[in-house]
């Protein structure tokens, strides 16, 4: 039982790091990572890689500012590796759209994470993204409510 309340303490991280990146939150965004972060990301951009938390926050901060996005994760594969550390792998989907240009694709792929839990809440030490595939597409203009 304490080992599925701490898989879902992982996926509720997850969720987070999602939906705030997409709100541009990003003091609360900022939270969810340890200071010696660690990122790579694929793309159709060329790769993107992070060292430490506040360079990642920062560069991300002002790369989306312009930027309309749409993140899911999917299918968690949570392991751990001891009782303060885990892995993670999240099938995922975004669209990304820059605004007014007129441009922006859908991409699938995969986040793996590892995950360390410190101070009874649980951060994530790096991720990887290595996208399947993207689409490119023509922006859409916003659906009216």
């Amino acid at each position: 039982m304490d080992q599925l309340m701490e898989i879902e303490a992982i996926k509720q991280l997850k969720a987070r790091y999602f939906r705030l990146m997409d709100q541009k939150r990003w003091d609360e965004w900022a939270e969810l990572f340890t200071e010696d972060f660690t990122g790579i990301y694929d793309g159709p951009h060329p790769q993107l890689r992070y060292e430490g938390r506040d360079s990642f926050i920062r560069q991300n901060r002002e790369g989306l500012a312009d930027m309309i996005t749409v993140h899911h994760g999917h299918m968690p594969e949570i392991q751990f590796t001891d009782s303060t550390s885990a892995t993670g792998i999240w099938a995922m989907f975004d669209y990304v759209e820059r605004k007014g240009s007129g441009q922006a694709f859908q991409g699938y792929g995969h986040y793996e994470d590892e995950y360390v839990k410190r101070d009874g809440h649980w951060k994530i030490k790096s991720t990887r993204l290595s996208r399947l595939r993207c689409d490119a597409q023509p922006a859409r203009p916003p659906a009216e409510m």
